[in-house]
């Protein structure tokens, strides 16, 4: 299975509908938000994907009971953080993170030397990652804002084969 993960939209559309561009040409399974949607016309655009979208809210979302309604209408799942899920026979927790930057890292960091789960993925730092600690992989998909770090991006990920990569835009 392969799976589209994508954070920090903040309100890019030139940059979000390149990224559901390469998301629907690589024919993903499904696509994981790690939340900062921002506004719900960000959502209206996600309607464009060709898979199902599950996301988390990230500390800048808006109207989430407007983000709900639209990501509702179009049979996607949004969630307050942490939120634990499988795929297959993979535990995966998705997060936007928590506080600053350091502390979004202790507090993943953490989680993954635990071992619990076999994926972590989050967001907010929009600095990409992807690294294996302990036996928990985990992605940090980057920015598709692009404006923080200067570089867009998202991450590919192969549930079996237990690998990410992370694409620029």
């Amino acid at each position: 299975m392969l799976v589209g993960i994508i954070s920090d939209s903040h309100d890019n559309l030139t940059n979000l509908g390149k990224a559901i561009e390469l998301l629907n040409e690589r024919k993903v399974d499904l696509v994981l938000h790690c939340g900062d949607f921002i506004s719900p016309f960000v959502m209206k655009r996600l309607w464009e994907l060709k898979a199902k979208l599950i996301g988390v809210f990230g500390n800048n979302d808006g109207d989430k009971a407007l983000l709900s309604e639209l990501a509702y209408k179009k049979g996607f799942e949004l969630h307050n953080q942490p939120y634990s899920m499988k795929i297959g026979d993979r535990k995966l927790l998705l997060m936007h993170g928590w506080g600053s930057k350091e502390e979004t890292l202790t507090l993943i960091n953490s989680l993954a030397e635990v071992g619990h789960y076999d994926i972590i993925i989050y967001g907010h730092t929009h600095e990409a990652f992807n690294k294996v600690i302990g036996r928990t992989l985990v992605v940090n998909p980057g920015e598709v804002y692009g404006y923080l770090t200067g570089k867009a991006s998202l991450a590919i990920l192969n549930v079996e084969k237990l690998e990410a990569e992370i694409i620029e835009l």
